[in-house]
């Protein structure tokens, strides 16, 4: 392990911190945001299709690819990318210290407990679009156990965070595909540890950090495994229990757990929440001897996690206070710990929200100069999105936050949250009267992230191109023409995002800058957006300028380092549905050599009306052996002043002859054909240097279903019974590569498929055959996921001809889950899943002891327990619930407190009974006495 110190640098890390759901300071955990609820329709979860979940330390413990369900479609395959050198003089404001850093601690797509998917077919969710001020994104909503059945999220746990009666883990793992957005932005993608008094029910750190024989830490050493598995980068801990307190004697063994995450390769921060010195839940906002323990171990003289993420009352005073400390610990230790590396001053965002407490939060944290003094970190920036119906007043049902017709809102309350006040990063300065009240927000306070941080890129190398894809659409279209009418959400397929949202420099009036989603996007409702909406050019948006263009105006764009050469060229696809006139769209560049300089490239005949889209190339060998710093686009009236002036971009390309056509991948296949419910997986082999492919685009026939940077992918609905799956490579140019082809016809294979799993242990399988009736049809059974039974099940039978059903004995009853999988010699194989009937309910299994009268009860780790009785001399125990909601006559998963793992009982007869999901009650396990 690498201690920061004066003569060495530290390492690079490119793992996360653990990520613990961020507890308000000094008040319960409440949702100051909207949750996300469950979608209906067509956009309601598939039967199939993948959801993150959450895990107890148990099951972190027990973690195996093979047994999480739906772990290959969960990963994450985007490498962490280098981001190019800090140059002030294309920042917005020159004057910010790049060394500032950024944590930001937030939803993902939404705050979804059960229904997590990485893609779906749902515009309005959360999609973020401002990389370029963060360094780090842990994952702040909280998720539920797998197999948490989704019905138990209805309207009452909807309505009432207290009644969500289920099982919410400590470990809330990344979206994937949120991970691939943020390491194709150079931002660490960090997972979540949380423990709080009433958030996770009978969860305790204790499980977290047991030792086995050897004096190891078994789920240090399976979050390392999962980490690398998934692809995120290490782990935000937080850690918030109270009554009982983390004990004294602990924080030895938690501090080593810490230290072997870090051995890991994981990049860890410690929320600031626990005084080691007497185990209590205390915020000291600041380096003292009662916590720098978990930063850095002087005894042993090493580091303990990377950085802390601090409570939002860090004011001057305590910043102060944590500059000296660790300034004395330097020279004191040897060390070299730079307080922008290991401090971040915290805002509580989604609380807060534009209010004037937050300005005046951020202005605490900043010296005289306007200069932050520590790195910052935000909980609950998501507010955008998820906090729309709070602030426009409405409350449970209403979910605007979900409705398409709302999704302009969000897009302006995130610029102003980041850019700042003026939706400009180069003036950040509030307003004297509010001029976002349209929007439920507030420009007289809050000056943005824009205003203390200074933007980052990873835009560089000799290659880039952007279709200026926000993460959704209402749409998605290819060339130019709709390829497929549903709506949709895929941050794999966001682009990289523009810089600066908006930096424009001009003299004259500033144009209107928005992201084009199309027809069906409604603007209808504000005068903030007037435009002929068009849509995309290759996928869900295009960059749209409009308004009375009246001089010359640069549209800044990218911030770059990107390599010229003499074959480098630069090509611009726009769509200008406003009328002909004089003006000139120029490509503007700036040189790292001179910064100060815009150098105007003319697209040539840019002033026309276009019919649809045109693409012109630009020859940029007159600059070859430079570097371009920056990148944007000048529109130019040319002495004339045009009024509702129109352009819209669809995609620029920046490119070299380095980056040449890729061959079609190989190996392409239907993984799964779930016919009933027009659902596939598919799989091909995959071209993991990044550096060559940026991701895997698939189509069935000529209609695009989504895309990933991964070898698998999962099609939520199949547009068609039959046709060809096509898959193409994406080259760091932004062309698609030859295309994989493969042939399918489920009109040919079995349909109307249906498993009755009896409680006598027979499976009965039966289907319609097609027309074109197989002669022989194999039907296999195979249980899989985590499994009750001592080994998977594994077995088939082979029907003659015009059979229309097979009868398997001796089946689990044990709510297993299954596939079945028919296929024949001249169909695609197709498959439905399932679960075996569940008539058996798992015993209490866990090492129970006796201390005098005190029981401790080790909390079950049963796949699908729901309620535990405890019964003392024939009568049940009853328990406190968390948020005080009144005692029960059951331990409740996920909802009784810590107090039903130790207790005390001086019955003579004591022993429990589990109840499981499906209602089915365990034989007694007797912990005292013998049966009565």
């Amino acid at each position: 392990m690498k201690v920061q110190r004066k003569t060495g640098a530290l390492s690079k890390i490119t793992s996360t911190v653990l990520a613990g759901a961020l507890l308000v300071s000094a008040f319960p955990l409440v949702a100051h945001a909207g949750d996300t609820w469950p979608f209906e329709g067509d956009s309601a979860h598939g039967k199939n299709q993948p959801s993150v979940h959450g895990y107890t330390s148990g099951h972190v413990l027990d973690w195996s690819p093979e047994t999480d369900p739906y772990a290959e479609l969960l990963r994450s395959r985007v490498p962490l990318q280098k981001r190019i050198d800090p140059l002030a003089a294309t920042q917005a404001n020159p004057n910010l210290d790049s060394n500032v850093k950024m944590m930001n601690v937030s939803g993902d797509y939404g705050n979804a407990f059960i229904e997590n998917a990485p893609y779906t077919n749902k515009f309005a969710q959360y999609h973020f679009n401002f990389w370029q001020y963060i360094d780090y994104y842990s994952y702040w909503h909280g998720t539920a156990t797998a197999y948490t059945p989704p019905e138990y999220y209805d309207d009452l746990a909807q309505s009432d965070w207290q009644q969500k009666w289920f099982e919410f883990g400590m470990l809330n793992i990344p979206n994937p595909t949120y991970t691939d957005a943020a390491h194709k932005n150079g931002v660490l993608s960090l997972a979540g540890i949380f423990f709080s008094n009433n958030d996770r029910g009978q969860q305790t750190y204790k499980q977290m950090i047991v030792k086995d024989q050897s004096g190891n830490y078994p789920v240090a050493e399976k979050l390392i495994e999962m980490a690398k598995y998934y692809g995120y980068d290490g782990y935000f801990v937080n850690q918030e229990e109270q009554k009982p307190n983390v004990a004294v004697n602990d924080i030895p063994d938690y501090i080593a757990f810490m230290k072997a995450l870090q051995e890991g390769g994981l990049y860890v921060q410690w929320y600031d929440s626990l005084d080691t010195s007497t185990g209590q839940n205390t915020f000291a906002r600041t380096f003292n001897d009662n916590n720098i323990s978990f930063l850095y171990d002087s005894e042993q003289d090493e580091q303990v996690s990377q950085s802390f993420f601090f409570d939002y009352g860090m004011g001057k005073n305590q910043i102060t206070t944590a500059k000296d400390y660790i300034e004395k610990l330097n020279q004191k230790s040897g060390t070299s710990f730079d307080v922008y590396d290991i401090g971040f001053a915290g805002l509580e965002a989604g609380r807060d929200r534009f209010k004037s407490v937050q300005g005046t939060a951020l202005a605490n944290k900043l010296d005289s100069n306007g200069k932050s003094q520590l790195s910052i970190a935000t909980l609950g920036a998501d507010f955008v999105h998820a906090g729309l119906d709070e602030d426009m007043g409405q409350s449970w049902p209403v979910n605007r936050r979900a409705d398409n017709d709302y999704q302009w809102m969000t897009n302006v309350r995130e610029q102003l949250w980041w850019s700042g006040a003026n939706i400009d990063p180069t003036n950040t300065a509030v307003s004297e009267t509010n001029t976002a009240s349209d929007v439920y927000a507030d420009t007289r306070y809050w000056p943005g992230i824009a205003s203390v941080i200074a933007e980052r890129s990873v835009i560089g190398d000799s290659n880039f191109y952007t279709n200026f894809n926000t993460g959704h659409g209402l749409s998605y279209y290819v060339n130019g023409s709709v390829s497929n009418v549903d709506e949709w959400s895929n941050m794999s397929l966001q682009d990289i995002p523009v810089t600066w949202q908006w930096w424009q420099d001009t003299t004259g009036n500033k144009l209107t800058v928005d992201f084009d989603y199309g027809p069906e996007y409604n603007i209808d409702s504000t005068e903030r957006y007037d435009y002929k909406q068009i849509g995309a050019y290759q996928g869900g948006s295009s960059l749209v300028v409009n308004g009375k263009l009246d001089a010359e105006n640069f549209l800044r764009l990218y911030k770059t380092d990107l390599n010229v050469n003499k074959d480098s060229k630069l090509s611009i696809t726009y769509n200008k549905p406003s009328a002909n006139d004089k003006s000139t769209m120029n490509i503007g560049l700036i040189l790292k050599d001179d910064p100060n300089t815009v150098v105007n490239v003319p697209v040539k005949g840019s002033g026309k009306k276009t019919k649809g889209w045109v693409t012109t190339e630009i020859d940029l060998s007159d600059y070859a052996g430079k570097s371009i710093a920056a990148l944007g686009l000048v529109f130019d009236p040319r002495n004339e002043s045009i009024s509702n002036y129109q352009m819209n971009i669809g995609q620029i390309r920046v490119y070299d002859k380095s980056a040449g056509k890729l061959d079609a991948p190989t190996g392409l296949t239907i993984d799964k054909a779930y016919t009933d419910t027009e659902e596939m997986v598919i799989k091909w082999d995959m071209n993991t240097d990044y550096s060559e492919v940026k991701q895997y685009n698939v189509y069935v026939d000529d209609v695009f279903v989504g895309g990933k940077f991964d070898n698998i992918f999962y099609i939520k609905d199949v547009p068609s019974r039959s046709g060809v799956i096509k898959v193409a490579a994406v080259g760091a140019d932004g062309r698609e590569g030859k295309v994989a082809k493969l042939k399918f016809n489920l009109s040919d294979s079995p349909s109307d498929i249906t498993v009755d799993s009896q409680e006598n242990g027979d499976l009965l399988v039966s289907w319609k055959n097609p027309k074109k009736v197989a002669k022989n049809i194999t039907v296999t059974v195979e249980s899989l996921n985590k499994i009750t039974t001592t080994e998977p099940v594994s077995k088939q039978i082979t029907v003659s001809k015009g059979e229309t059903s097979a009868l398997f004995n001796g089946m689990p009853t044990n709510g297993d889950d299954f596939i079945v999988t028919l296929t024949s010699d001249k169909s695609t194989a197709v498959s439905v899943s399932g679960n075996f009937i569940d008539k058996v309910a798992e015993p209490y299994a866990e090492a129970w002891s006796w201390n005098g009268n005190t029981l401790n009860l080790p909390m079950p780790n049963s796949r699908d327990w729901r309620y535990m009785y405890v019964y003392e001399d024939g009568e049940l125990k009853s328990f406190p619930t968390t948020y005080s909601v009144g005692n029960k006559d059951r331990i409740i998963r996920g909802r009784t407190t810590k107090a039903s793992l130790s207790f005390t009982s001086t019955a003579q007869n004591v022993y429990v009974i589990m109840e499981d999901y499906a209602g089915n009650k365990s034989e007694p396990v007797y912990l005292k006495g013998e049966e009565l």
